[in-house]
């Protein structure tokens, strides 16, 4: 629309309303306190033709359509994300999902921004920050972590045979990092490190090499490729990996389209959970 159409319109409230709602300057235009008013009741409005619009798609039976941009880490995207995808395909097919392997910090920009719909996170359980203002979280999935053992190192029964292994460290973005940490002050010793993985697969290579434990979650042992001779031990009081999923939570979002696939998520997540202890 033109600026002229624009005040054409605005001139055309002002005359309906009997109000002025725009202060002119030669730098600009600026609403007044009744033009205020007025468009936050238009964005009322239409925040509830939207809902009715909802309603009405459910009355009809019609399913969810559109395009919803999902991006998460490496291992969530092989055993979460490609099998959803899958199914989505088979039983939504209105639905067109885009997958995404993203770095955290990259992906809560950009799903701010609106590049993106969902964004998976993953946290330490016991370490979990709450969502900012305008965004939502919603749990999927807990995972106990593991400690995974090189070839030539003796298999541990409990915690305490923990405290004098050589450990991989993890990166400090990395919820594994605020784990081990944690693990630490469990076992009331610093934990010897000395190499740093960020990829799981990596971590599993470094530890098929000889070049310490690492303290991993279930869905990354489940997902990757175990090596010859790794020993994977799982341990009272090694606490659990969460899975959340993030969104924008405002008076439209999240749309029809993403809150399909976050059930569905939600759905093929509780599936596996049910496998795993």
């Amino acid at each position: 629309m033109s600026p002229s159409a624009v005040s054409q319109h605005v001139r055309l409230l002002e005359e309906e309303t009997g109000a002025r709602l725009m202060d002119r300057a030669p730098t600009g235009a600026v609403l007044t306190e009744a033009g205020r008013v007025l468009a936050e009741t238009a964005e009322r409005i239409e925040a509830e033709l939207t809902a009715a619009q909802r309603e009405l798609a459910g009355l009809d039976g019609a399913s969810p359509t559109g395009t919803v941009r999902v991006a998460s880490f490496a291992t969530a995207v092989r055993a979460i994300l490609l099998p959803l995808i899958a199914e989505l395909e088979a039983n939504r097919p209105g639905l067109d999902i885009v997958i995404e392997e993203v770095e955290e910090r990259t992906g809560l920009a950009r799903l701010r921004r609106g590049e993106l719909d969902l964004l998976l996170l993953e946290r330490d359980a016991r370490a979990l920050p709450p969502a900012p203002r305008g965004l939502g979280d919603v749990p999927i999935l807990d995972e106990s972590w593991l400690v995974v053992v090189p070839p030539a190192s003796a298999v541990p029964t409990s915690l305490a045979d923990l405290a004098s292994a050589t450990w991989i460290a993890l990166d400090p973005s990395t919820a594994g990092a605020f784990a081990l940490t944690r693990l630490s002050g469990q076992l009331g010793a610093t934990l010897r490190t000395r190499h740093v993985g960020y990829d799981y697969d990596v971590v599993l290579a470094m530890v098929h090499a000889g070049l310490g434990h690492a303290l991993l979650p279930e869905l990354a042992v489940r997902s990757g490729q175990i090596p010859d001779g790794v020993h994977i031990a799982r341990l009272p009081g090694l606490g659990a990996r969460q899975l959340v999923v993030r969104h924008r939570a405002t008076r439209t979002e999240p749309g029809p389209a993403v809150r399909a696939v976050l059930e569905a998520l939600l759905e093929r997540t509780a599936s596996m959970g049910s496998l795993m202890g």
